[in-house]
This record gives C-alpha cells, sequence and structure tokens, in this order.
C-alpha cells in the first residue's frame, strides 16, 4: 500500500486483498507516521482488489481508530455503513455479478460532462450530477445520489442493477430497457435504493435494513 498525493489531499492506493494483512501493513505504515496525517486533506482509499465491504471498513479503521479527517463527510460515512449492513442482498448481488471482482471505485462528485465506462462494476463513493454519465457492463453502486444517467449491464446483462441512497436520475437504464424521470424524479422513497429489471421492466424497490 502506498499514500499518494494530488493536487486536493491525499489518498490511499492497496495492492491485495488480504485483509489481515492490509490492516497489520496499515497499523504498522501509521505507526511509524504518527501526526504525520494530522491536518492533511484525506481523500478516500483506492483498492481494484477489495470488496465494497472491505472498503468501508478500512475507511472506518481510518476515520475512528486513527483520527483521519476523510474528505467524505459524516453524513457520506453513515450512509456507507446503512448501507451496507442493512443490505446483504445487495452485496451479494454485486459480488455475484462482478466479472473477477472487477469493480471500479471512484470518490467525490461526478459532474456534468463527466463520462465514466468500465468492463465490470461502478462504486460511486459521492453524488453523480446531472449531466454526468456512469456505463458499466455489471451493476452500479452510489453511495449518494444519482441525478445523472447510469446505464448498468450496457453489454445485455438483465440481471444488472442500479443502486442508490436517492434515486432521482435523468436516465435510467438496464440491459436495453431505459426510463426516463418524470418531472426530475422516479422514486417515492427516502431509503437506499435498488432498480432492476423485472417482467421486462425496471423498477426501483427500497431496501429496508435487516431485522
Amino acid at each position: 500500500m502506498a499514500f499518494k498525493g494530488v493536487n486536493d489531499g491525499v489518498y490511499l492506493e492497496i495492492y491485495g486483498s488480504d485483509m489481515d494483512k492490509i490492516k497489520e501493513e496499515l497499523k504498522t505504515k501509521l505507526a511509524k507516521s504518527s501526526g504525520f496525517f494530522q491536518g492533511v486533506n484525506f481523500l478516500g482509499v483506492s483498492g481494484e482488489d477489495l470488496s465494497p465491504e472491505e472498503m468501508l471498513e478500512i475507511h472506518l479503521i481510518l476515520k475512528y481508530r486513527y483520527d483521519f479527517d476523510i474528505d467524505l463527510g459524516d453524513d457520506l460515512l453513515d450512509r456507507l455503513y446503512m448501507i451496507y449492513k442493512s443490505k446483504r442482498e445487495l452485496e451479494s448481488s454485486v459480488v455475484k455479478n462482478s466479472k473477477e471482482g472487477m469493480t471500479k471505485f471512484l470518490y467525490g462528485t461526478l459532474r456534468s460532462g463527466q463520462i465514466v465506462e468500465y468492463n465490470g462494476n461502478i462504486v460511486v463513493v459521492g453524488d453523480v450530477n446531472p449531466g454526468a454519465f456512469l456505463k458499466a457492463t455489471g451493476n452500479i453502486i452510489i453511495l449518494g445520489t444519482l441525478k445523472g444517467v447510469a446505464h448498468a449491464g450496457f453489454n445485455g446483462d438483465n440481471e444488472a442493477i442500479v443502486a442508490a441512497y436517492n434515486l432521482i436520475p435523468n436516465q435510467l437504464r438496464i440491459a436495453d430497457i431505459i426510463v426516463r424521470a418524470p418531472d426530475g424524479d422516479i422514486s417515492e422513497y427516502k431509503l437506499p435504493e435498488v432498480a432492476r429489471v423485472y417482467d421486462g421492466e425496471i423498477i426501483i424497490e427500497p431496501y429496508l435494513p435487516n431485522k
């Protein structure tokens, strides 16, 4: 693993998928650089070999064990915790439909004009603004609000899903099925939501916490 600096701050790049080794290496690395990251704008974690649950765990460890000031917002971390703790079926669906675990993680807000296409799943830790476009052969998961365009399963996979904390897209596509938002709104729910294909149409359902 390596901490990498960019114009806006610092992010952590993680290689491999052995969580025990990752956490031990993180502990060692931070012990050697105690105090170095105080006041640094920390942007998040990148690691294509990690599952969404593992990404969440590392973010929470950094924030609550090592006092990192993570540039995602406390409310967004709460959303992460809520979605991944209470939506086991959603997690299983992401893993099931993943092509050899290929998942691209994006951090921050996607703005108008930004286009992201990926052969696998896309997970956005942030919001997708109107005019932004996501296209994936697998699932699209938004840990925030989707207001742009999302096209999951664009290679014809009608078992792909689109999920978000708040689904109000300009347009939603799964495989070759398209639904547009009337008056800029599709969903009536105020909970994390998932869009999937059922009987040839796209339906949107809330995900309620497991008891």
